[in-house]
């Protein structure tokens, strides 16, 4: 995403900018921009939609890129800490 945006000329400011003017919703910002570029979130189909109108990246290949990370997210996801304490079990 990142790749396309900046072959566009666009900041991470400008896309969101141009997402909240063709979708009417305000609901994106440069912060959520920046996380889906880190993989921190992963925009779902609503957005990948105006994603793929504005950096002009077929839809499905933005949905496979989402498929992509979320196996990667789930694979490198570090397991649930488990204390003891007094012979309980207390999950964290």
């Amino acid at each position: 995403m990142r790749r396309a945006r900046e072959e566009r000329g666009l900041s991470q400011h400008a896309l969101a900018e141009a997402l909240m003017s063709l979708s009417n919703n305000y609901g994106v910002s440069r912060t959520e921009v920046a996380r889906w570029e880190r993989g921190k979130r992963v925009p779902g189909p609503y957005w990948r939609r105006w994603l793929s109108t504005v950096l002009g990246v077929p839809v499905d290949q933005l949905g496979a890129a989402a498929r992509t990370t979320r196996a990667l997210r789930a694979a490198t996801a570090k397991p649930a800490r488990t204390d003891v304490i007094a012979g309980e079990v207390i999950h964290g």
